[in-house]
């Protein structure tokens, strides 16, 4: 009896042991890479460890350019909600249809974004090398200049760089890519069919846009000025890119404008 118990009770120990031993596997492979983070280890991917250091200040970039009409630090602009909202086409005469204040918007706020991310990326960059460094490695980086570009459904960040690791042997990297998923790109493609409309013809009818695109919303708010203020809202993850514009305006007391 007793060596039949002490067999159960060893049979026992080794299932809990067996148990024990598959949790912490599963602990390990879910939470190593957080560790390793937290000793200031990485992955050996230079774009790996770009994209978690940038990832949230390109968004954070993304958000604030696009709350403001394009540019970081709106110059001719319209506070709406303690918001200041740069004009896309503007004229300050009455009756006159606008003009196009960013023919190149797309570019501009490739731009903008770059400007606001830059001293980020120098940091990023400048830590990777001595995190790679303090791994043991022997590291070469020449040239830091990157570029934003804005893709469908993606805004994505390349660092021009040329990057040598060296331990027991060598890895080369001539280019680094972070990828943010936004859909600014398609956003801006509409701001700029809706500002066509402004500066043709001086107003936009945003219904047709939704019912093209059926994931859109569109709001246009008029203000007593003449102003108009356009919201380009995605219902699936709640992106918004909005501007302003005044074109064929009426003095006070004429037209009938609704005011929001």
């Amino acid at each position: 009896m007793n060596m039949t118990e002490n067999k159960r009770g060893q049979i026992t120990i080794f299932i809990i042991i067996g148990i024990v031993i598959i949790i912490l596997g599963v602990l390990i492979y879910m939470f190593l890479p957080n560790i390793k983070t937290t000793l200031g280890f990485e992955a050996q991917n230079p774009s790996a460890f770009m994209q978690n250091c940038l990832e949230d200040e390109i968004q954070e970039a993304i958000k604030t350019i696009s709350s403001k009409g394009g540019s970081l630090s709106p110059l001719n602009y319209i506070e709406y909600q303690n918001e200041k909202i740069e004009y896309l086409c503007y004229t300050n005469e009455y009756y006159k249809t606008c003009v196009v204040q960013q023919p190149m918007l797309k570019n501009h706020i490739e731009n903008e974004i770059k400007n606001g991310v830059r001293k980020t990326a120098e940091n990023c960059a400048d830590e990777m090398k001595k995190n790679y460094e303090r791994q043991g490695y022997e590291v070469n980086l020449k040239g830091r200049n990157f570029d934003v570009e804005l893709l469908p459904k993606r805004v994505v960040m390349k660092v021009n760089a040329s990057l040598i690791l060296k331990n027991d042997d060598a890895k080369k990297y001539d280019s680094i890519e972070v990828v943010v998923n936004n859909n600014l790109y398609e956003l801006v493609s509409i701001a700029n069919s809706i500002l066509n409309w402004e500066a043709n013809y001086g107003d936009a009818e945003t219904t047709a846009y939704m019912n093209y695109y059926r994931d859109l919303k569109v709001e246009k708010k008029k203000q007593s000025d003449g102003s108009t203020i356009y919201i380009l809202t995605d219902r699936n993850n709640g992106n918004k890119f909005q501007f302003a514009s005044r074109s064929v305006a009426w003095p006070p007391g004429y037209g009938a404008g609704e005011v929001i």
